[in-house]
């Protein structure tokens, strides 16, 4: 039988990528993160790391045995969670994963109305891409996922979508009342390779490909070259609400991100879940946020 401390061990080498790593995150010493590993090949008969000069890496068999235990600890701590939030939300533990805009305008408001509500909870966040954040609620490393789209159609994909609210996005200069054509010869400051693919679409969409003189998944740093003059960019108003440089001008482009909310598994979710879904929609709804919501299901 395979035991869940040293699957959670495994697990743990996976994703921090070093024996010493894991042994950090776990707070164990480095010969016990090593027992473990030996202990779990011996139950399993089979070789689960190998060396790797002065490092280790994972065996084909232990990647694949990794992956299963980082979805059935995510589990197994989801279930912990679960169980303890039922008595009566005196205890219990609720894991968002968010992208940055929404984790810096959206979920402060609605953690402090959870600490209000149910003080004991324990709210933790992570910082995630859209796709990352998915993956995450579907490994169970996460409870809930704050997640944006481009379109309306959500996908079939296992997962339960709650819309929230509209974010139109802002193309910001150092003028308003500009359009995306207006900059056609223009330089932009875009985000990295794999974030800058909206910003090439809309400008497509307008008939033309952007100039990407400067890169920046920073949106202090894009507002601040903007307003230094040295180019253009797109922003969504989300993102825009947590940081606006004085000189910075945003324009309402017609182009929106819809926002959802996203949860896995049959419902009902975890009360502890509840409790957070139900503060962030009463945050939305009381206006509070100045923006565009309508709390429905997807």
């Amino acid at each position: 039988m395979l035991d869940l401390v040293r699957l959670r061990v495994l697990a743990a080498v996976a994703a921090h990528g070093s024996v010493t790593a894991a042994a950090e995150a776990l707070h164990y010493t480095q010969p016990t993160v090593s027992h473990h590993l030996a202990r779990l090949e011996a139950a399993t008969g089979a070789k689960l790391v190998q060396r790797v000069g002065r490092g280790i890496r994972l065996t084909p068999e232990g990647e694949v045995l990794a992956r299963r235990a980082a979805e059935i600890v995510g589990r197994v701590d989801a279930a912990d969670a679960e169980l303890a939030s039922l008595v009566g939300l005196q205890s219990g533990r609720v894991r968002v994963g968010a992208f940055s805009s929404a984790l810096s305008v959206l979920v402060p408001p609605a953690a402090a109305e959870l600490r209000r509500e149910h003080p004991n909870l324990e709210l933790e966040l992570a910082d995630a891409h859209p796709v990352v954040a998915a993956r995450q609620l579907r490994a169970g490393d996460i409870d809930l996922a704050i997640l944006f789209r481009y379109d309306d159609d959500v996908p079939d994909d296992g997962l339960r979508y709650t819309y929230l609210l509209d974010d139109p996005v802002q193309l910001l200069s150092r003028r308003t009342g500009e359009t995306l054509t207006d900059h056609r010869d223009s330089d932009w400051i875009a985000g990295c390779v794999n974030c800058r693919q909206e910003l090439l679409q809309h400008c497509a969409d307008a008939g033309f490909t952007p100039r990407i003189a400067y890169t920046s998944d920073d949106i202090i740093v894009k507002q601040a070259f903007v307003a230094a003059g040295l180019g253009v960019t797109t922003m969504p108003g989300l993102a825009l609400r947590s940081h606006h440089l004085d000189g910075v001008q945003a324009t309402e482009l017609s182009v929106v991100r819809r926002i959802y909310l996203a949860t896995y598994g049959d419902p009902p979710d975890p009360p502890a879940t509840t409790a957070f879904v139900e503060a962030l929609q009463g945050v939305l709804r009381s206006g509070a946020m100045g923006t565009r919501s309508a709390c429905g299901s997807a």
